[in-house]
């Protein structure tokens, strides 16, 4: 039995090499060098096209967390990593080139991988199949993708900040929805004209991320719709438009004054459990240092834990909470796995989790083994849990943060030593469950 896998970024060799490392073999389709997406440029396979950076190293940071994972998983990544490794402070940084060569050497070694150098425009009709082409996916593929998954392919992503509900000023927010309708569903951040004022003059002046060039045309299209709209766009057409728009006050009463706000921020619960909330109406283009600083001047978010910032640039991606299972498997599709930034996780070394968890699922499918289910405790299961939450509305892409994961049973206050306990108790269940 040989599985196809299409893509050979990060996921794409993930996927290829935890197949072959349980000896099923694997077609792995790379349509470089024939033919580049506009962001890609080195010839060799996992190609880092933005930073060369795979974030913390500390145990108790989620990426840091995700990465240990990783290596007691097999990863190729964290392989290629160890062997060519910068310095970079607290950080794990690679020499992209190094990094980009050492995977492709080891894949195109491996015995039981056949690389095939061509652009796949179609979904092959019969066998296994990975698909892992990356938010660039070339535009006939796309379409293909789009056959499948109906209305859930989305070709942007326009996404707001996420915070952690532990993180919130309890004392100054406050539950209700408008006019009292429906349950209190949002948490509200009331704000006075001078808070208001000192937010919206801050906003208007915040500096914006710059745009690749095959971005540029896409985000001026975006700009049209009133609902993808960058709330700092929106901003700068007058000092009262927000107050119109997603920071109304209209049927909302603060309960500390018993008066309507003059403006409030509303935040929507983003999952089931309730531990991160998204600000609502809050797409933006903003540099991540900008929006920390902006945002934490509204009401209740002054300490608040970021766990995304808001985005807004060309993307192609799945909604996958309505199309795939816990290990990346397509629901109405079973020979059809998805992996990588396609499937909505976000990052260097989430997509390669991704990437070695369909793998492994399928390689374990293939040879009769049961089901492989990564705990809920370990960053890598929080976040293909995620990912496959049928609840989770308004899907967008979603990295590896400690909000995805359960509180510990007991609440510990410092955070520095809650995420480690939060490190610790998700490694000791992966452990178990690889004994």
């Amino acid at each position: 039995m040989k599985v196809k896998v299409i893509g050979a970024g990060l996921a794409g060799c993930e996927a290829a090499w935890q197949l072959a490392e349980n000896g099923i073999q694997v077609e792995l389709f790379e349509m470089k060098p024939k033919k580049f997406s506009p962001a890609h440029k080195y010839n060799g396979f996992a190609e880092l096209v933005c930073s060369n950076s795979l974030k913390a190293e500390r145990i108790e940071s989620a990426a840091g967390m995700l990465k240990e994972e990783m290596r007691k998983l097999g990863s190729l990544t964290m392989k290629a990593a160890a062997e060519t490794k910068v310095s970079a402070g607290g950080a794990l940084a690679v020499n992209r080139e190094e990094f980009s060569d050492f995977i492709t050497k080891r894949i195109n070694s491996h015995p039981l991988i056949k690389v095939i150098s061509e652009e796949i425009t179609d979904i092959p009709s019969d066998g296994y199949v990975i698909i892992a082409t990356g938010p660039l996916t070339s535009e006939p593929l796309a379409e293909s993708i789009r056959k499948i998954c109906g209305e859930y392919l989305y070709f942007h992503d326009a996404a707001a900040p996420i915070v952690t509900f532990e993180s919130l000023n309890k004392d100054l927010v406050f539950y209700a929805s408008r006019y009292g309708k429906g349950e209190a569903d949002y948490i509200n951040c009331p704000m006075d004209k001078e808070e208001y004022l000192r937010f919206y003059n801050e906003l208007v002046n915040a500096e914006s991320a710059p745009l690749k060039e095959f971005e540029k045309e896409h985000i001026e299209k975006f700009k049209v719709y009133e609902g993808c709209m960058p709330i700092e766009v929106l901003a700068k057409r007058g000092e009262d438009t927000m107050r119109f728009g997603p920071l109304k006050p209209v049927g909302l009463t603060d309960p500390r004054t018993g008066k309507r706000p003059y403006a409030v921020v509303q935040l929507r619960k983003e999952n089931n459990e309730g531990t991160m909330y998204n600000l609502v109406g809050f797409q933006t283009n903003l540099k991540f240092p900008e929006q920390k600083r902006v945002f934490s001047l509204i009401t209740g978010l002054e300490n608040a834990d970021f766990v995304r910032y808001g985005v807004m640039h060309r993307n192609t991606f799945i909604n996958s909470p309505k199309l795939l299972n816990k290990q990346f498997r397509m629901r109405t599709n079973e020979r059809i796995y998805f992996a990588g930034q396609i499937t909505g996780v976000e990052g260097y070394i989430e997509s390669a989790a991704s990437g070695i968890y369909a793998g492994l699922s399928l390689a374990r499918e293939l040879k009769g083994l049961p089901v492989f289910d990564l705990p809920r405790e370990t960053m890598l299961g929080a976040l293909s849990e995620y990912i496959s939450d049928e609840s989770v509305e308004n899907f967008q892409p979603m990295g590896c943060n400690m909000g995805i994961l359960p509180p510990l049973s007991e609440h510990i206050r410092d955070r520095k030593l809650r995420y480690e306990a939060i490190a610790k108790r998700g490694l000791e269940k992966l452990d178990e469950l690889l004994c």
